[in-house]
């Protein structure tokens, strides 16, 4: 890895920051490999003192490595996981010495792909990994696979954290030594020596605790259940600063996001922030934990979620809030942060730049910040507050520079029932806009959105001379009550039907050629392109589905194990749109070839998905095939299966529109 560009600009020569890349000539490039490369960094993190930065990049497959990096210095490589099965998902500084990472694992057993975490510490140098997570005596009467979570980064403890541990009772036979301590606590440990001390005892229902940054445990949540199995409901529940016994906060229900969801305490305000329904649309307020049980709205907007919080540092402060419309906005409370965040963007070439701040200093003295768009896939800077420096670090999609990236369009789509579907749409660069070969690209979830930004997907696609449209349609979150429906499966007729009026848009509008229209989703998105080849047969030629839903029936009994079986099962819900909304169950009404991917070792939606639909279409006589990638995940984070998936799809779609 090259070394990191490091050049510290006073105030006066900010503008020459603006994406000189963007403009730089495109050499010959291999799209599929570019576009489908993993990003170079990710996860970036700054030391206590901000002299020091660590960040995670891929490595071959679905491995990756952390890198450490003394500001000015070439960056050392420290840890490496090789993505079969350990992945690392996110490390950050305890200590100007110690980083804290978390591990996760994926493995196909027998009937089931299981994922496990671990909780590792190591030094800023590459020094001993130490276990973090509460290992299990050889005599616990079962395993965790939960590795546990950091609840407060204690700031002014230098390497010591308050993290949640998983405690399984145990015992032996013909010994009296018991230890029956079971459940889900808080434990104070020093990252250097590993030295730990209770906080709070565990509690066999409890699944989240949070604390105030300065250490104290401030909320509990606990899930209540029928039988051993979930239920949706999460008991919040408080103690008043210095007492021990825990007070009624509230009931938070994650099917209908009914009820207040704490996120974050300040200690200041001895008040809890997080979100509820107002007028059906998630809104900020905060809750006083001085057992007045005050709460007032902080923000809300009249048409969409406000689904964020800002916060920075160690502490995890709240400065602000975020909301997107057509575009994300944020609204600081932190009058100083938010003028100097508008300053940068301005002084980082302005308009639709959008720039975060995603980490600081402890004294917030030093702020790391990533700048994006839909032609800028992401650039990191480092800024001085003190000396009113900026400096550049990483580009985030290196394999990009110089690519010439399509400007994004916000678009209203008019559906057959007159309603209007917010979408976004990418023209291929260069085109008129007109009689081109075009993509409908529904999200995943269902229980998500599209934002106006950078990418991937839609960018190569656009690159490789499509129009591309992406819906919010009706079932979609971000919009309130009345858009979600119930979900996306329930709702399953209105989510599709506007899925189907996206496609008719694109011919109506002139930007489409009728019979080079194709589908292309992920996930739920690819459970849209789906069941949009059952409702609108002949609308679209060619059919792409990554990873996708094809039966309602099969994603029920896929968490027939599960503690969460009658939360997928509500969720889901029951009837005829069981069958009726199925594309494996109606896979003879689809008319148009279909091309699927899918990796061996999703767990999300399991492989058996596609391989259903793929004997169903073909026992309909129908045009498919399926590329399977083993051992990859729902997301296949792996560079070289991107490209493929990418190169395979285009050839796939020009091979079919020139039929």
């Amino acid at each position: 890895m090259s070394r990191i560009c490091w050049s510290l600009l006073g105030a006066a020569a900010w503008p020459a920051l603006a994406f000189a890349q963007a403009t730089a000539p495109a050499a010959s490039i291999d799209a599929s490999a570019a576009f489908g490369a993993r990003p170079m960094i990710e996860n970036v993190s700054l030391s206590p003192d901000g002299s020091s930065i660590a960040y995670i990049s891929p490595t071959s497959g679905q491995g990756s490595a952390l890198y450490t990096v003394k500001i000015g210095s070439a960056p050392k490589r420290i840890l490496a996981a090789s993505g079969n099965p350990e992945r690392l998902s996110r490390c950050s500084w305890s200590s100007n010495t110690r980083l804290v990472c978390t591990v996760y694992f994926i493995q196909n057993a027998q009937f089931a792909v299981i994922s496990s975490t671990r909780i590792i510490s190591i030094n800023a140098d590459g020094g001993p990994v130490e276990l973090l997570t509460k290992r299990e005596g050889e005599n616990a009467w079962g395993h965790s696979f939960f590795g546990g979570a950091i609840i407060d980064w204690l700031p002014g403890e230098d390497g010591a954290i308050l993290m949640g541990n998983y405690y399984i009772p145990e015992s032996k036979a013909g010994s009296l030594i018991v230890k029956r301590d079971q459940g889900y606590g808080v434990d104070r440990i020093d990252t250097l020596t590993k030295a730990s001390k209770r906080v709070v005892d565990p509690n066999s229902n409890a699944v989240d605790y949070i604390s105030d940054g300065r250490g104290n445990v401030r909320v509990m949540a606990t899930q209540r259940d029928v039988d051993g199995y979930s239920k949706p409901e999460l008991v919040y529940r408080y103690n008043l600063l210095g007492k021990r016994d825990w007070k009624p906060l509230s009931v938070y229900n994650t099917l209908t996001d009914e009820g207040f969801l704490p996120v974050t305490v300040d200690p200041g305000e001895n008040s809890a922030y997080g979100f509820r329904k107002i007028d059906g649309r998630l809104a900020v307020v905060k809750h006083a934990l001085d057992g007045s049980e005050t709460e007032t709205t902080v923000y809300a907007h009249p048409q969409v979620d406000v689904d964020q919080l800002i916060r920075i540092g160690k502490a995890r402060r709240v400065i602000g809030v975020s909301y997107a419309t057509d575009h994300r906005y944020s609204v600081y409370f932190d009058k100083a942060l938010g003028d100097l965040r508008t300053r940068l963007a301005k002084a980082l070439g302005g308009g639709d730049l959008q720039l975060d701040i995603i980490a600081s200093s402890l004294d917030e003295q030093k702020l790391v910040l990533r700048a994006g768009s839909d032609i800028n896939p992401g650039q990191y800077y480092l800024f001085d507050r003190t000396t009113k420096q900026l400096g550049a670090l990483f580009a985030e999609r290196s394999a990009l520079a110089g690519v010439t990236l399509a400007p994004v369009k916000s678009v209203m789509v008019k559906a057959s029932d007159g309603v209007e579907i917010p979408a976004y749409l990418t023209l291929p660069p260069g085109s008129n806009g007109k009689n081109l070969p075009s993509i409908v690209m529904p999200h995943g979830g269902p229980g998500a959105r599209d934002e106006w930004g950078f990418d991937w997907l839609a960018q190569f696609y656009a690159h490789q001379g499509y129009a591309v449209l992406q819906p919010n349609f009706r079932g979609s979150t971000g919009y309130g009550d009345d858009w979600l429906k119930i979900n996306g499966f329930q709702s399953w007729r209105a989510a599709i039907g506007d899925v189907a009026d996206s496609g008719r848009w694109l011919v109506a509008q002139g930007i489409a050629n009728p019979a080079k229209l194709g589908i292309v989703g992920w996930s739920y998105g690819g459970y849209a392109a789906l069941q949009s080849g059952v409702i609108a047969p002949g609308l679209f030629k060619a059919i792409v589905a990554i990873a996708p839903v094809t039966d309602f029936a099969e994603l029920t009994q896929q968490s027939r194990n599960s503690t969460n079986k009658y939360i997928t099962r509500d969720y889901i819900g029951t009837g005829p749109h069981i069958r009726e909304g199925s594309p494996a169950q109606n896979a003879a009404s689809i008319t148009a070839p279909v091309l699927m991917f899918h990796g061996t070792d999703d767990g999300n939606v399991r492989f058996s998905h596609s391989k259903l639909m793929l004997d169903k279409l073909n026992n309909a006589g129908r045009s498919a095939e399926l590329v399977t990638f083993d051992k990859l995940d729902h997301y296949l984070e792996d560079s070289a299966a991107r490209a493929q998936m990418l190169k395979r799809s285009d050839e796939f779609l020009r091979a079919t529109f020139a039929k």
